[in-house]
């Protein structure tokens, strides 16, 4: 195919999409149920059988200063996975970063068009793909198999598509080539004419996350290999597969069409290498993504000087509830938002900040404790039923949650104790409820700090006014990605919103239907803001692609 056609073919999924992001409109290039209806009959069994195949195996990779194989992940279903990866090590990163170079020059003179064409055939290939896909990521994160094809499959898709979308919007901003003409007082104008290149920075690095190792990072990945990068994926130790699985495409997609597949390469881990300290440093690195803890986010803005530094680190997402027309709603949206995941998502709400007096609500004044106990049996009701319950739930990721979940009790009043399930499918898994945790307002040395995972705090305050004053405070110290208020006077709710704007984080006002707070539409909300300490930069706006490369001009006289 030539790249004419390519681009031919994949232009009304982009002009879709530039619209998307000028409207911010609802979008998706990507159906997000995997029911037959929409995929076929034989889409989930091809899939599962193509994860299967992958098992106990050698994936199918060569990566250039790879030495030896390496496997390193556990389901958190239970089963070792024992895919076995191309091993980079420190020894082998000349190799992997010269060859990621050498790939960039026939890829840069390909021009945005072709990129962002080439880059949307991939995601198309990956759609093919997305029944393994969504296995890889159910068993390597813990997601129930339902938010695996969603979040990790199509959501994780649109994401990608709006990263591509900006990139091509900034990239094609300035014009290739310009007539300069400027009037002269006297005799002839000056005359110049003045070609403008797009250059990329350099090799990119996307650091991977365990939890969502695809939707966090096919924006950095795209939004490099967009712009004319070369990108090196160093996925986490625990969830190598589904980004794995996202290089052998793009390489497959950039091999057929005339590139070198170098321009995308996986650099898989021993756990104890610490392979993105090394690499983070390089200097051939220019650009770096990262999803993480603050500790190792914090230390790559410190210390790889020469790279443009993206991270999303943790955060303390808060809740203000000062009153409700629907406190039935209320609760049952809370209950789901601490529920989905087991909470392992950087966007569930963990601080719920309460006036200690109550507050008013369609069925009367609810007592501190009554909201407490409203939302505990919201979430007693939803996960009621232990089949429906993992499918909510998912299973817990490492033992670092689960260590965070035990001891959470230590820390105030227990609303609603956590309690295991056993899961019908795959009885090795660990799966947890929530917990609530009441705690006061003076507590701040427990509240402030995150506590990623089925843990929240209901924490009494001595009013709303209080209660805004600690979402501003809470997040301007110590970041947030997300920040609700439920209050049925639009006073309040301006006072939220203005506090939230101060702190720099993303408001829901009064959720009570099928949208939560922990959830963001590609192409209309913005994941992350960049101003305050969870994150430097939001998925996905002009700025997350715009650093990626650089404009250089050539003028001659006309």
């Amino acid at each position: 195919m030539s790249a004419e056609e390519l681009v031919a073919r994949h232009q009304p999924t982009l002009d879709a999409a530039l619209a998307a992001i000028r409207t911010r409109e609802y979008f998706s290039a990507y159906p997000e149920s995997p029911s037959p209806r929409v995929y076929g009959e034989s889409a989930a069994p091809a899939g599962q059988a193509a994860f299967d195949a992958w098992l106990g195996q050698d994936f199918p990779l060569e990566i250039p200063g790879a030495d030896g194989r390496i496997a390193t992940e556990r389901s958190p279903y239970g089963p070792d996975l024992g895919v076995r990866y191309p091993r980079i090590t420190a020894d082998g990163l000349d190799a992997l970063l010269s060859s990621a170079r050498d790939a960039m020059p026939s890829w840069r003179e390909a021009g945005p068009a072709v990129r962002s064409a080439v880059c949307v055939e991939v995601l198309a290939r990956l759609h093919a793909r997305v029944f393994a896909l969504a296995n890889a990521v159910q068993h390597t994160t813990g997601q129930a198999f339902v938010m695996a094809f969603q979040a990790g499959g199509t959501h994780a898709l649109d994401r990608a598509l709006e990263a591509i979308a900006y990139a091509h919007e900034e990239q094609n901003r300035t014009p290739a080539t310009a007539y300069w003409e400027k009037p002269a007082g006297k005799g002839e104008p000056l005359r110049m004419t003045k070609t403008f290149h797009i250059v990329p920075r350099g090799v990119a690095l996307v650091i991977g996350c365990n939890t969502f190792p695809t939707w966090n990072s096919w924006p950095g990945l795209f939004g490099s290999l967009a712009t004319g990068n070369a990108v090196v994926v160093k996925p986490h130790p625990h969830a190598v597969l589904p980004l794995a699985i996202t290089v052998q495409t793009a390489r497959e997609v950039l091999s057929e069409l005339g590139f070198d597949p170098n321009l995308v390469t996986l650099a898989a881990e021993d756990p104890a290498d610490r392979l993105a300290q090394d690499l983070a440093v390089r200097p051939e690195v220019k650009i770096i993504d990262f999803t993480g803890s603050s500790e190792f986010g914090s230390w790559l803005e410190d210390n790889a000087r020469q790279a443009v530094v993206y991270t999303e680190k943790s955060g303390v997402n808060t809740v203000v509830v000062d009153s409700t027309d629907d406190f039935a709603g209320m609760c049952r949206n809370l209950a789901f938002s601490v529920s989905l995941y087991t909470g392992q998502m950087c966007t569930a709400p963990q601080s719920i900040f309460v006036p200690r007096e109550g507050i008013g609500t369609d069925e009367g004044h609810k007592s501190f404790a009554e909201v407490g106990a409203g939302i505990a049996t919201a979430v007693e009701k939803l996960l009621a039923d232990d089949g429906r319950a993992v499918e909510v739930l998912g299973a817990v990721v490492n033992a670092g949650v689960l260590g965070r979940l035990d001891a959470a009790s230590s820390h105030g009043e227990v609303v609603l104790a956590s309690r295991a399930l056993q899961h019908p499918a795959w009885p090795e898994a660990t799966v947890r409820t929530p917990t609530i945790v009441a705690l006061d307002a003076g507590d701040t040395e427990v509240y402030s700090a995150e506590c990623f995972g089925p843990v929240s705090y209901l924490i009494a305050t001595d009013s709303t006014e209080a209660s805004i004053a600690l979402l501003r405070d809470t997040v301007s110290d110590h970041g947030g990605m997300t920040a609700s208020v439920y209050s049925a006077d639009e006073k309040v709710v301006q006072a939220a919103e203005q506090a939230a704007m101060d702190a720099g984080v993303a408001l829901s006002v009064n959720l009570t239907g099928g949208v939560f707070v922990n959830q963001s539409a590609a192409f209309s909300d913005y994941h992350g803001t960049g101003a305050n300490p969870a994150a430097n930069a939001a998925l996905i706006d002009g700025a997350f692609v715009a650093q990626r490369f650089r404009i250089m001009q050539s003028r001659r006289h006309a």
